[in-house]
C-alpha cells in the first residue's frame, strides 16, 4: 500500500480505522455540506493556480471550469473506510459509479447520478441483494468496471478488502458478477463464484456478445492458481475459458473485433483473447502497460497507461486495434504523482483525460485534472481542484479510480476518495467538471 500523508484541513486531523489508525475518525456521518446543501457548484480562478513547486513547463488551461460537488448518499456510518475502487460510466445523460465501505464483511452500492437535477438514485445494495446469513462473507468493494450491455443492464463484480476474511470460516465460496437495470432500478446476481475461491477486481464487458471478462485475485495468499483470466457467457450462464497469467487490474477491449488484451500478471507478456477462436489467450508482439485503458475510438485506437511504480513514471500508449501495433506517447506525469487508474478518451479521439495520484496522494499535485492531446503528445491541466475544496469546504480530494467522460465530451465525472481532515480518507464525493469549450478545441 502506498504511503499516505496528513493534509491540513479545518477539521480534526485523525486517521481512518483500517489504514494504520490509532483511533477512529472523529468526523460526522453522514457527511454534509454547509447549510444542509445536497451539492455545491463552483467556478474560480483558483482552479488554475498550481500548487507550490509544480513544474512551470506544464501547460495550464486559460478558462476555469464550472465544477459540481456532492457527497454520495448512504455513507451513514463510519466505513472501513468509505471508498471507491472501480471505474465508472457516463451514458445516456447519467453517471454510474460504485462505492463501498472497503473491508469485508462490508457492503457496496451502485448509484446513478443525474447532472441536471444533481440527484442520486441507488441501483444496487450488494448486501441486500446477496441475502446471506449473518457471519457469511460479504464484499465491501466493487473494484471492477461498470459497463452497459446491449440488453440495457449495467454489469460489475465484487471484491474483498482483505485475504484474512476470504476463508472457509467465513463461508467464502468466491465472489459475484452482478447487474442492475437503470430502467426499473432492479438488481440481480448473474453468477456466484464463477471461479471458486477467487475475487473479481478486474473486468470488461463485451456489450454486444454479452461476454463478461474477468481478472481474479485469489481469496488466499496460498492459492496455487494465482491471478486467473476468465470469459463468462452471460446468455448461456457458463464459463467459456479460465486460465493462469491473468490481468491484475485492467484490460483493453476492442468492440470492433471483440478481442480483449491484457498484460499477463506473471509473464508480463501482451496477451490477446479472441472469442471467435476461444482457447487460451495468445502472446502477441509489443510491450505495453495497461493499468487503465480508454474505450476504442472511431479511428480504431485504444489508449492505455502503465502503472508507474517507484522511480518509474507512468507512460501513455496507443494501441491500434486493426494492426495491433503499440506506440508509446510519452509520460503521463504532470507533477510528482504517477499512479493513474482511470483513463478516458473524448468522442473525437483527440483528447485523453485522467487524474494522477489515484491511491490517496492526488492532492500532492493539487488534484490535477489532466487533458492529454494525443496529436501533439502534450498534457494540459484543466483544473487543480483539491486546494480550493480543502480551503472552502474542508474536503481534500485525495485520489480517484473512477472517472468517466460524457459521450458529448463536455463533462468529466470524477468519483473521489475524500478526506475531511483524516489521514487517508473517510468519504466519497463526485465532482462534475464542465470542460470549457475553448479548452476542447483542436
Amino acid at each position: 500500500m502506498r504511503n499516505f500523508f496528513l493534509h491540513a484541513a479545518p477539521l480534526l486531523a485523525v486517521a481512518v480505522s483500517g489504514f494504520g489508525a490509532d483511533k477512529p475518525a472523529d468526523v460526522a456521518f453522514p457527511p454534509r455540506l454547509p447549510d444542509g446543501a445536497s451539492s455545491v457548484t463552483e467556478s474560480s480562478p483558483d482552479f488554475l493556480k498550481p500548487p507550490a513547486g509544480f513544474p512551470a513547463d506544464v501547460a495550464i488551461a486559460k478558462a476555469a471550469p464550472i465544477v459540481d460537488f456532492a457527497f454520495f448518499p448512504g455513507q451513514d456510518y463510519p466505513g472501513k473506510p468509505w471508498s471507491a475502487w472501480g471505474d465508472s460510466l457516463a451514458v445516456n445523460g447519467k453517471y454510474y459509479a460504485a462505492v463501498g465501505d472497503h473491508l469485508a464483511p462490508g457492503n457496496a452500492f451502485v448509484y446513478e447520478y443525474d447532472p441536471t437535477t444533481k440527484q442520486f438514485r441507488q441501483l444496487a445494495d450488494v448486501k441486500k441483494l446477496l441475502q446471506l446469513p449473518d457471519g457469511h462473507y460479504t464484499p465491501g468493494k466493487i473494484h471492477s468496471r461498470l459497463d452497459l450491455g446491449s440488453d440495457g443492464w449495467l454489469y460489475c463484480s465484487t471484491h474483498r478488502g482483505s485475504t484474512r476474511i476470504t476463508t472457509d470460516a467465513n463461508f467464502y465460496k468466491g465472489d459475484w458478477i452482478i447487474r442492475c437495470n437503470p430502467a426499473d432500478g432492479k438488481s440481480e446476481i448473474v453468477a456466484t463464484a464463477p471461479l471458486p475461491k477467487h475475487c473479481i477486481p478486474c473486468s470488461v464487458l463485451d456489450a454486444t456478445r454479452l461476454i463478461y471478462y474477468g481478472g481474479t485475485a485469489p481469496g488466499s495468499d496460498t492459492d496455487p492458481l494465482g491471478i486467473q483470466f476468465f470469459a463468462y457467457d452471460i446468455r448461456e450462464h457458463k464459463v467459456l475459458y479460465s486460465g493462469p497469467d491473468g490481468p491484475a487490474r485492467y484490460m483493453a477491449f476492442a468492440p470492433s473485433t471483440g478481442r480483449v488484451y491484457f498484460t499477463g500478471s506473471k509473464s508480463g507478456d501482451l496477451l490477446r483473447y479472441d472469442p471467435q477462436k476461444g482457447g487460451a489467450p495468445v502472446r502477441i508482439a509489443g510491450t505495453i502497460g495497461i493499468r487503465a485503458a480508454s474505450d476504442e475510438t472511431k479511428q480504431g485506437f485504444v489508449y492505455t497507461v502503465s502503472e508507474g511504480k517507484a522511480g518509474e513514471a507512468s507512460v501513455l500508449y496507443s494501441f491500434n486495434t486493426k494492426t495491433e501495433e503499440v506506440e508509446a506517447l510519452g509520460p503521463a506525469v504532470v507533477g510528482t504523482q504517477s499512479y493513474i487508474a482511470s483513463l478516458d478518451v473524448d468522442p473525437t479521439g483527440r483528447y485523453l483525460y485522467y487524474v494522477p495520484g489515484a491511491h490517496g496522494s492526488g492532492d500532492k499535485d493539487g488534484g490535477a485534472v489532466v487533458q492529454f492531446d494525443v496529436k501533439t503528445k502534450t498534457p494540459k491541466v484543466l483544473a487543480f481542484l483539491s486546494p480550493f475544496f480543502t480551503q472552502k469546504y474542508g474536503n481534500t480530494l485525495k485520489g480517484t479510480y473512477s472517472t468517466a467522460l460524457d459521450p458529448a465530451g463536455d463533462k468529466l465525472y470524477i468519483t473521489w476518495n475524500n478526506s475531511r481532515g483524516t489521514k487517508a480518507w473517510d468519504s466519497v464525493v463526485v465532482t462534475v467538471v464542465h470542460i470549457p469549450e475553448s479548452e476542447r478545441r483542436p
